[in-house]
């Protein structure tokens, strides 16, 4: 049997890794400016979370949610301290697109309502209802596509405004990321986010905040939407939440009741999926990881706007985004080979950071150094 051939991939077999580096099966070295789409937040193999998950796996890897789980309890409120959202309720569940789908039905039941306003540029996943509200054409299939999705520019207030003013009573969910990471590293305004918390506190709508790339303390907080200074009814979370195991969870507002039967999952809390969460909670609040991140991402954005043939720099912490006047594949390609250096992309002209959040300015220096060599040569 073939693999489905649906990814271009790079020529190289990784085999190890260590922090923030990575080892090919030729024994090259890479620094890893990318952590695998913002999965790796605290570091590759970070002891503490090996020794965690290996001890967990023998004694219990899994059972279902038929039985009570004591490492869901203790993540959630580990994650209740983590993002000040003590009061919240915690789902579990696999992938960043499960906990998208997840969220627009809880919503949905929650109001009875079916619309969901998403924004130009959006990635929510690749899942049915999560690839409904994602603005890319090419990967949504004839059966995702439905009317109850409405399309709004990214950070346009008064498009919000003039929606709801229109359709305010039908709309179940707004949901957005607070960072788009797909789309470019676009920053959602505080204003746009405060827009957001107003109208759907208004006609009674469910405010979602997509933190599956830009939360689990990337940007500097804990949630992205935190800089606006308002809270969501519900977050969404993943991949820096299990640092490379999967797991996906969502934060839910105490105004939202639940019911047996409303949400499920097989997988989702698994004693070993918890495990791996816990761990990383745990390095993210003993190596205040979370400042960190807001403290070299500041750092590293601010030399990075000092380098010449860079048409803009921006983000937050370490969710940065480096447009080019021009494409930038070839850049892209001669870090990699050239520099040993793994970086991501969003479209053709924006190279996407997403380090670790435990990176040093050690390993921000040995980034600039080389893009700076790459613009000059």
């Amino acid at each position: 049997m073939k693999l489905f051939d649906v990814y271009p991939l790079h020529n190289i077999a990784i085999v190890r890794a260590e922090g923030s580096y990575v080892w090919d099966d030729q024994g090259t070295q890479y620094l890893d400016m990318y952590g695998g789409h913002a999965v790796i937040s605290i570091g590759h193999t970070h002891p503490h979370y090996v020794e965690t998950v290996v001890n967990q796996l023998k004694n219990i890897g899994f059972y279902s949610n038929s039985v009570i789980i004591k490492q869901q309890r203790e993540l959630a409120d580990k994650l209740g301290k983590l993002s000040g959202k003590e009061g919240y309720q915690l789902f579990l569940c696999n992938s960043g697109a499960e906990a998208n789908e997840n969220a627009m039905k809880l919503a949905s039941f929650h109001n009875g309502r079916k619309k969901v306003v998403a924004f130009k540029g959006s990635f929510h996943g690749r899942t049915s209802l999560a690839v409904a509200v994602t603005d890319n054409p090419n990967i949504v299939a004839p059966v995702n596509r439905t009317d109850n999705v409405i399309f709004l520019p990214f950070n346009d207030v008064t498009a919000l405004e003039q929606l709801f003013a229109q359709q305010g009573a039908e709309i179940s969910s707004v949901i957005v990321e607070g960072i788009q990471g797909v789309g470019g590293i676009k920053v959602a305004s505080p204003e746009f986010l405060q827009a957001i918390r107003r109208l759907c506190d208004q006609y009674g709508t469910v405010f979602i905040a997509d933190s599956v790339q830009c939360g689990c303390g990337r940007s500097g907080k804990y949630y992205s939407h935190d800089w606006a200074g308002v809270n969501a009814d519900i977050y969404t979370m993943a991949k820096g939440l299990g640092n490379g195991f999967p797991i996906g969870a969502i934060s839910i507002s105490p105004k939202i009741a639940p019911k047996y039967g409303m949400l499920g999952t097989t997988f989702g809390g698994n004693h070993l999926a918890c495990a791996a969460a816990i761990a990383v909670a745990d390095v993210i609040a003993a190596d205040r990881l979370i400042d960190n991140a807001r403290e070299v991402g500041e750092y590293l954005m601010s030399e990075l706007r000092k380098l010449p043939g860079i048409k803009e720099v921006r983000g937050r912490g370490l969710m940065i985004g480096i447009e080019l006047p021009d494409d930038s594949t070839e850049i892209r390609k001669r870090l990699l080979h050239d520099e040993k250096i793994f970086v991501g992309s969003s479209g053709k002209t924006v190279i996407r950071l997403l380090p670790a959040l435990n990176i040093t300015r050690d390993h921000a220096d040995r980034f600039v150094t080389a893009l700076k060599k790459l613009l000059t040569a």
